[in-house]
């Protein structure tokens, strides 16, 4: 299947788009661009892809695609239009600055004057791209492969899996839908959204000046993340290095996304003690049950006058604790989400989408999942229905397009 051409002397729209990103971004000027910078714009190039070690913004557009195409050429065009427009989005600008109007606009518009709103976009993809439709299969990556099914799961597949993933996050929710909308319009034809999943109310933190901020369970999040700051964890538990299995990944890191749904009437029921015996903090001041501030680290030897460990053995800090899992880390970067009334169960369909990056997802966050579903006690509370595993390639120097290396 090839992309529809809705034309204008000749010129494909893509084409017409492609022609112009370039030139307008001319015209625009550095006034222009300096302007948008000042209304919180995040440069799209970089070492490393944004929107991973970016301090989290308030909100989150999450969507996966399939490649509907089974041409190599179509797929290698459009993730290098996706580039330039991610550049143009990042800078506050919309996809052209002039238009014809006979026929549709190029750009939607929602976000016209909204500026950049500190939007980032990160892309990703999945183990299914490689398959045998563009002759990736020797750049296939050995860890990404799909997660395996973990005790309690309940799927949805609407939810799971994607050739393709996009996460935009800003300060605005209407810049961060308009990116992925607007991309998903230049891809008609060549590629179908799969899921869209919109967040609000960041868990996670990883700037220095961050402070840790509350899931839909009434708790902090992300107190022990790691910091943007911190080279040495990301560099050993975040960002895949060159000799590690395929060159072009080097830099680049592997995005898990679940989605987590919170049985939230159940855990309002039961008492606070409780609720803190099951995570292992207070809720009012994060602080482990065996310290008094949110840092404190966790005594996890102390026992109660009983006897009994004060921080319980199945708590969630401790069996998610880099202090039990021999120091390893995620870097977290998850959004509460809220999705209307569960026509099944009359419920609130409510929960975390919990996103993190990792170095290597089968021997971080699988095994971490693995440990988690059989001896938590939050998973009496929530249910996984969705998962991907994508594999996001490094940054882009100027002049770079994104998918190069990987049709290299």
């Amino acid at each position: 299947m090839t992309n529809r051409a809705e034309s204008s002397g000749g010129l494909s729209r893509r084409q017409l788009f492609a022609a112009s990103s370039a030139a307008a971004i001319g015209v625009v000027g550095a006034s222009t661009v300096a302007s948008a910078a000042a209304d919180g714009a995040i440069s799209f190039h970089g070492t490393h892809q944004s929107g991973i070690t970016t301090p989290p913004q308030a909100h989150l557009a999450f969507a996966t695609f399939e490649v509907a195409s089974e041409r190599r050429h179509d797929l290698q065009s459009l993730l290098a239009e996706w580039g330039d427009a991610a550049k143009r989005f990042m800078a506050g600008l919309p996809l052209k600055t002039t238009y014809n109007d006979t026929f549709p606009p190029e750009d939607t518009g929602e976000a016209i004057g909204l500026g950049a709103a500190n939007l980032t976009l990160t892309f990703g993809y999945g183990p299914s791209l490689f398959d045998h439709r563009f002759g990736l299969h020797a750049k296939q990556p050995k860890v990404l492969v799909d997660l395996p099914p973990f005790h309690g799961d309940d799927l949805q597949p609407e939810f799971t899996g994607g050739d393709l993933c996009v996460q935009a996050c800003a300060d605005d929710p209407q810049v961060a839908f308009h990116a992925v909308r607007n991309l998903a319009q230049l891809g008609s034809g060549i590629v179908i959204m799969r899921s869209l999943q919109l967040g609000s109310g960041r868990t996670s933190a990883t700037g220095s000046g961050q402070s840790s901020t509350r899931n839909l369970l009434g708790f902090k999040d992300g107190t022990n993340n790691i910091r943007s700051t911190d080279q040495q964890l990301l560099n050993k538990w975040v960002y895949a290095h060159k000799s590690d299995d395929q060159s072009w990944m080097g830099g680049g890191t592997y995005l898990v996304i679940r989605r987590i749904r919170t049985n939230l009437s159940t855990w309002s029921s039961i008492p606070l003690a409780a609720q803190e015996q099951v995570i292992g903090r207070k809720r009012q001041s994060g602080a482990p049950l065996t310290g008094h501030n949110e840092h404190d680290t966790p005594k996890f030897n102390k026992l109660d006058p009983h006897g009994f460990p004060v921080i319980p053995l199945d708590a969630h800090l401790r069996v998610a604790s880099p202090h039990t899992n021999g120091g390893m880390h995620l870097l977290r970067r998850g959004y509460n989400y809220v999705d209307g009334i569960d026509p099944t169960t009359g419920n609130v369909e409510a929960g975390l989408l919990f996103i993190c990056f990792q170095r290597n997802p089968i021997t971080q966050f699988a095994a971490l999942q693995s440990d988690l579903a059989r001896s938590d006690a939050l998973s009496r509370y929530i249910t996984h229905r969705g998962s991907g595993v994508f594999a996001c390639p490094p940054g882009l120097k100027s002049g770079q397009r994104l998918g190069a290396s990987l049709f290299a």
